[in-house]
């Protein structure tokens, strides 16, 4: 799988994506509605990204952007081959992935210079920790976080940070967070649960991370995500991904689609079986009523944006 997130016109995300399947991509944009994607690497780098228009019966506009404001390029091609080439290239970060076509230098403008946050040290405290609490969580895109910023110390008569100001902060602290993270080793806590979520998923069992904002909203909405034959579903809502990145361990909700006592049993059953089977301990005492907890654990999720 290549180590990158596309974003497609018609608001598709596609997460580490095969070569085949990028390429199923870029052959079928063209249509009303569905004539662009944006490509960037996982971890997200701020203004690191590579981008595809067409409309059907034209040439290709690509353009790549390189973190700063001239080393932005854009080609043009005639037909999807060498924007597949060229693409597959830029996402392996292969050598010499930009010598099939001709790049030229993309003015965008002058950037903006955005003013100093006019916040006093407590405020600023105040909304840096609650951006690296929503780092921690590990599945905020940076966008997501830029309007955290900007949004969380809004009061009826003040909004103290600008939208630059958020993307700013936002940035900053993400970069320092991808820092932090090229120093760990192996495979974490929430790759382990990724493993073991994809495990049932496959099983017949709806399994979601990070699924809605709440248990309310969770069993509300759960039935509608699995497919028409799942037997059951296991998920956690953002207020669990808090506390476990707090280090309080994680709350899984889980049940039978049937209703019924016996089949959610079952179901909490084949989930800890599967947890413990991705190495990650439980604890839980087979009450149906009760969830499960996955504790120890150590929450370390890398970014993707």
């Amino acid at each position: 799988m290549l180590e990158i997130v596309v974003r497609t016109d018609n608001r598709e995300r596609h997460v580490r994506v095969s070569e085949a399947e990028l390429a199923g991509l870029v052959r079928r944009i063209g249509a009303e509605g569905d004539r662009f994607l944006v490509v960037q690497r996982i971890p997200d780098l701020p203004d690191v990204f590579f981008q595809v228009w067409h409309a059907a019966g034209g040439d290709y506009t690509l353009e790549h952007r390189d973190g700063v404001a001239d080393r932005h390029f854009e080609a043009t091609a005639d037909g999807p081959g060498v924007v597949i080439a060229t693409l597959t290239g830029w996402a392996r970060q292969d050598p010499g992935w930009a010598a099939d076509l001709a790049w030229s230098p993309l003015d965008m403008g002058p950037t903006a210079e955005e003013p100093p946050l006019g916040l006093d040290e407590a405020e600023r405290a105040e909304l840096e920790q609650r951006v690296r609490e929503a780092l921690a969580g590990g599945y905020a895109t940076r966008a997501d976080l830029a309007e955290l910023a900007e949004e969380y110390l809004v009061t009826a008569d003040r909004r103290p940070v600008s939208p630059g100001q958020a993307v700013a902060l936002a940035d900053r602290l993400w970069l320092a967070r991808v820092a932090e993270q090229a120093g760990w080793q192996g495979e974490t806590d929430p790759e382990r649960l990724a493993r073991a979520f994809a495990a049932l998923q496959g099983s017949g069992i709806t399994a979601r991370e990070n699924f809605t904002c709440c248990r309310t909203c969770g069993e509300a909405e759960i039935g509608a995500e699995g497919d028409p034959d799942a037997r059951g579903f296991v998920y956690f809502h953002t207020r669990c991904t808090d506390s476990a990145a707090a280090g309080r361990g994680l709350t899984l909700l889980y049940g039978g689609f049937d209703g019924s006592a016996a089949t959610t049993a079952s179901i909490g059953h084949e989930v800890v079986a599967a947890l413990a089977a991705a190495g990650l301990r439980t604890e839980w005492d087979h009450d149906p009523a009760r969830a499960i907890t996955v504790t120890p654990l150590d929450w370390r999720r890398r970014l993707v944006g």
